[in-house]
């Protein structure tokens, strides 16, 4: 049985803790919507503090559009845009910014809170802090992938990209593992299945892997071919990745070797759900029908959704529902496994 905090603390901290998930969802959505609506490289600076203010006056709008005018992307995708259209862009990128700052203080304050009133063990006051420590790391990373798309190229890195959405993703699971963690403890609920499920794993890492490799797609605009299903365009394999060597499997720079492996680790996910669904009824592990369920659910969800994405030629509404979708198909996953275990 878990004491994870003090009794007298349970409520607070079950607001606080389902307050910093949904906050995180919204931050992903957010983001998700920024690299969309490609407005990621709007606002080419970063500043802690200035950086809060919206511009009051044309004058400032004209100096924000005047650097933002500077980069390759203004002058190799958008010389035609207008002012009104870049406030548009400068919305979504500052609203991400933002919600990170409000993400990081209410992390940071309540956490203060609880560790000056010893309302936490010892072994959840070092998780909490170094989750605290990877949401600053990811403010960086932040920085550091908008910073690559600022000098010689129109987009951010693909990669950089990649990897500010895994990091998200990490500390959204983190606190998502605690809440399952505080509530089953509380309630009392225990579900067996198998102690070292190697099934159940090995989904939430292929899971993890398709979040990374869906940061490649949007990033690298790979969505924007082959947009036909089931096949690609009149086959399996795209016929244009260049494989000379084995090494070319893993040149994640190829548009259409990345939407190839995008799409079929989504078979391999949906192929384990339907598998592990055999297992558990076969098994008739009754107390793990509805996280079951749960899952089940949305990878179909999900995977409606990503061939909508492609087939509507990337329609921002469907591919924002792809991306919220993903959350909760992880988040799904998770509870099942965690069922799995305790």
């Amino acid at each position: 049985m878990f004491i994870l905090v003090k009794k007298k603390y349970n409520k607070i901290f079950l607001y606080w803790l389902i307050s910093l998930i949904l906050l995180l969802i919204l931050m992903i959505v957010i983001g998700g919507l920024t690299r969309l609506t490609d407005s990621g490289l709007s606002i080419t600076k970063w500043d802690l503090f200035k950086g809060i203010l919206w511009p009051k006056d044309i004058n400032e709008w004209q100096y924000f559009f005047s650097l933002y005018k500077e980069i390759p992307q203004f002058k190799f995708i958008n010389p035609n845009m207008t002012l009104y259209e870049f406030k548009i862009i400068y919305f979504w990128e500052w609203f991400h910014r933002i919600l990170g700052r409000v993400i990081g203080l209410f992390f940071l304050i309540p956490f203060i809170f609880f560790f000056y009133k010893k309302a936490f063990s010892t072994e959840y006051s070092i998780k909490f802090f170094f989750i605290f420590l990877l949401i600053m790391f990811q403010g960086l990373v932040g920085w550091y992938m908008v910073q690559s798309g600022l000098i010689n190229d129109v987009t951010v890195s693909h990669y950089r990209l990649a990897l500010h959405l895994f990091i998200a993703f990490i500390i959204l699971s983190s606190l998502v593992w605690i809440l399952f963690n505080y509530y089953y403890a509380l309630n009392k609920k225990f579900f067996t299945m198998n102690k070292d499920n190697l099934l159940l794993k090995l989904l939430i890492l292929l899971i993890f892997s398709q979040i990374i490799f869906g940061a490649f797609v949007s990033g690298l605009d790979a969505g924007k071919i082959y947009q036909t299903w089931p096949l690609m365009n009149d086959s399996y394999f795209p016929n244009d990745i260049i494989i000379k060597t084995i090494y070319d499997l893993f040149n994640f720079d190829q548009r259409s070797l990345v939407q190839f492996f995008h799409r079929n680790i989504a078979y391999f996910i949906c192929f384990i759900i339907i598998f592990l669904g055999f297992e558990i009824y076969k098994k008739k592990l009754k107390n793990l029908y509805k996280a079951y369920s749960y899952l089940l659910i949305f990878v179909l969800f999900q995977m409606t959704l990503g061939i909508l994405t492609l087939i509507t030629n990337l329609n921002i509404y469907v591919a924002s529902l792809h991306q919220i979708s993903s959350i909760f198909l992880t988040i799904a996953s998770l509870n099942l496994y965690h069922h799995s275990i305790n």
